[in-house]
């Protein structure tokens, strides 16, 4: 049985991950649970997995009487003290945004092995992130449906070294549409995505192939591809999650139907496969698999990333601060879906380049970009 830190408890991956606690409840006892803010949904939580550690970055009212026996912390860096506190043999990192990176951080200092779902921790602090695992020889297992399907395919590569990594997408709810009707989208419009269901902020990334772009980035630090070897597929039936293609050119996909418990029980079981009653996937019923080439004249964030990468140093921090920015702004009704991408180049544009030597560089080009993005939306 291992002991597992969730955190991100309450959001999309959180939820999920605990359906395979509920589905293998001899293979795992959870440790922690954290939580950013839904204080009511964690308590729940709490109830019924008993952890011995719980967090809140927001802190709420009230801690129910049952609930004051857990080992608490509150506040902005709540979840990295509960990681600290619970010393988890593993911990599953689902947490949104630059936020992730301490978290990350700590988890690679105290667990056994960092489960990770939150892609900005390699996007802003990549090297820093890859360079502590190494270090430490603990390993990093990917949960993003792509990167868990590459991290698979690679299991099989014996001395056959690998060429390229194809990432794929389902092209989102506007992979038809025209620049138009993209450019004036609603976070209505936004956030439906045909195949996959997740939380409101990757679900407009989806949506403009901005995860994409972070996802290149994320794989780029993961796996030590040079960016000129990773590819991207639009695949709209989101049954191959990814592939490799190997030296001999040999290229082997890893395929299932669009579940994010594969990916996070692979990741929680990895070496071993922890079983669950899942719909199974049936080729002859979908008939057929289609692929696109990605379009970057209408979806201009999945250039954006890709020229962050480039660019190095500070430039991806500035990408996701400002994304982060603009993704708010979007689904607050403040922007259309087209000013998300022009506040993110905005942004890039304004904000110098420097190097990222630490943790602290990476918040300070993190702030410094929110504060221009927040000041060129008020021009949008």
């Amino acid at each position: 049985m291992r002991e597992l830190a969730l955190l991100g408890a309450t959001g999309s991956i959180g939820r999920q991950a605990l359906d395979i606690v509920r589905a293998a409840p001899d293979r795992f006892r959870v440790r922690a649970l954290t939580a950013h803010s839904n204080a009511d949904a964690l308590f729940a939580l709490i109830r019924e997995f008993r952890p011995s550690v719980a967090a809140l970055c927001v802190r709420p009212d009230v801690i129910p009487d049952d609930l004051k026996g857990v080992d608490w912390y509150f506040g902005p860096d709540a979840t990295v003290q509960a990681v600290r506190a619970a010393a988890p043999a593993d911990v599953l990192s689902a947490v949104v945004g630059i936020a992730g990176l301490p978290a990350a951080l700590e988890s690679l200092k105290v667990s056994d092995r960092l489960l990770l779902a939150n892609k900005e921790a390699l996007v802003t602090g990549g090297s820093l992130v890859m360079n502590m695992a190494r270090d430490l020889g603990k390993p990093i297992v990917p949960v993003d449906s792509e990167h868990s399907a590459i991290f698979q395919c690679l299991q099989g590569r014996g001395d056959n070294a690998p060429a390229a990594l194809w990432l794929t997408a389902s092209g989102g709810p506007f992979r038809t549409w025209t620049a138009r009707e993209i450019e004036n989208a609603t976070p209505e419009m936004a956030l439906g995505h045909p195949t996959w269901r997740m939380g409101p902020k990757i679900t407009v990334d989806c949506a403009g192939m901005m995860n994409k772009g972070l996802e290149v980035i994320e794989a780029h630090h993961l796996f030590g591809m040079p960016l000129d070897q990773i590819r991207i597929l639009v695949h709209p039936q989101s049954v191959i999650h990814s592939m490799v293609e190997f030296e001999d050119g040999a290229v082997l996909a890893q395929l299932g139907v669009p579940d994010m418990r594969v990916p996070i029980g692979y990741a929680m079981g990895y070496p071993d496969r922890v079983p669950f009653r899942g719909e199974r996937l049936d080729l002859a019923r979908i008939a057929s698999l289609t692929f696109e080439e990605p379009d970057t004249a209408r979806f201009p964030c999945l250039r954006l990333a890709l020229e962050a990468q480039r660019a190095g140093g500070s430039t991806p921090v500035v990408l996701n601060a400002a994304n982060e920015i603009a993704v708010g702004a979007f689904l607050n009704g403040r922007i259309l879906f087209g000013g998300i991408a022009r506040l993110v180049e905005a942004t890039l544009s304004a904000c110098p380049g420097g190097n990222i030597y630490s943790a602290e560089d990476v918040f300070e080009y993190d702030r410094q970009a929110r504060a221009v993005a927040a000041e060129l939306l008020k021009r949008l």
